[in-house]
């Protein structure tokens, strides 16, 4: 890792061009979607941070929606990744998304950045006042796996979902 201090922030609209490269780098490699970007959009992105931040309220949810709050991985000014802290599960969470989704970008993985973000994302879970946090990837993701094994997650079941074609990990995480 680099020597700059690492932090989980809240999204900047200041960071829209390390944004913008991050969602390139997804969409370089074939991702459709980012895991743990919540609402915020390349296209429509200043709107898009002020959803965000009404989204950990409950204002504007489109149908479905929990509130969730949204945060950045940051280093020296330089977007390492996303996550998203869902403040309750529904459903949908509760068999494919869980309580917190995240994801790396391509130039930053294998660094030990995701652990540190899932680290500090249950914190803010434990802020919050969730005693056990649900986190799920898919069965082919052993990176992920292992980022949750080291965060204490322990392997409750594999299910199959209609929201996805592959077995979908689910890991619960004492806090």
């Amino acid at each position: 890792m680099n020597s700059g201090e690492i932090k989980l922030i809240e999204p900047a609209i200041e960071l829209k061009a390390e944004f913008l490269a991050m969602a390139e780098e997804f969409k370089a490699e074939g991702a459709d979607v980012i895991n743990g970007v919540g609402c915020i959009e390349p296209g429509d992105f200043e709107n898009s941070v002020k959803r965000a931040k009404e989204h950990v309220d409950g204002i504007g949810l489109p149908e479905g929606w929990v509130p969730a709050s949204t945060y950045w991985l940051v280093r020296d000014e330089i977007l390492i990744g996303t996550c998203n802290l869902r403040h309750e599960l529904n459903v949908f969470l509760e068999n494919y998304g869980g309580h917190i989704g995240y994801s790396v970008r391509r130039s930053q993985r294998n660094k030990g950045y995701g652990t540190q973000m899932l680290r500090f994302a249950l914190q803010k879970a434990r802020d919050l006042g969730i005693e056990r946090a649900l986190v799920t990837c898919d069965d082919n993701n052993i990176a992920s796996a292992r980022t949750i094994e080291k965060n204490g997650g322990k392997l409750a079941d594999k299910v199959k979902t209609e929201y996805a074609e592959y077995l979908i990990r689910r890991y619960w995480i004492e806090l």
